[in-house]
């Protein structure tokens, strides 16, 4: 008997979660209605990093309620005119990852989280392979290499 889709996707879920946990850089880590959730270590306002699956598609993103955490990082692009792909590819490289670039998407979602997330490099149907769960791991970590440094992640300025 092959294992359901929900069994397969929690259980590659909790293959990351150990991965994204050892690395030691976010505030919290826990699995909650089906998707994993990181906590941003010093974020001004709070932010979590995400893997979770839409459809077929899985996700690794960034969300955060507050306008102005999200703004200080779009600032930061805007002034450095670094792309954001190219922050999140050359994390992605220093982590190992060869699968070249992430498109990102930002916007608002319906639950009003101003969003920055990236399609992973595979489906829902491939989460059972070991591989893809590293692969996963990389990219969260990667994004929260390339974000911790923009705007107010690493908290609010002091004058």
């Amino acid at each position: 008997m092959q294992p359901t889709a929900p069994t397969s996707l929690e259980s590659f879920l909790d293959k990351v979660r150990v991965r994204v946990e050892r690395a030691g850089v976010f505030a919290s880590v826990r699995l909650r209605d089906g998707l994993l959730e990181c906590e941003a270590k010093d974020a001004a306002a709070p932010a979590f990093y995400r893997l979770y699956a839409d459809g077929p598609r899985l996700w690794v993103g960034l969300f955060t309620k507050d306008r102005w955490l999200s703004q200080s990082i779009e600032q930061d692009l805007v002034h450095t005119g670094d792309k954001l792909e190219d922050l999140i590819e050359e994390e992605l490289v220093d982590l190992g990852y060869e699968g070249g670039p992430m498109p990102c998407e930002h916007f608002r979602d319906h639950d009003l989280f101003f969003t920055f997330r990236s399609p992973l490099p595979f489906d829902i149907d491939h989460v059972a392979d070991d591989r893809s769960a590293e692969t996963a791991a990389i990219c969260i970590l990667a994004y929260e290499a390339a974000f911790r440094p923009l705007g107010d992640m690493e908290g609010a300025d002091e004058d």
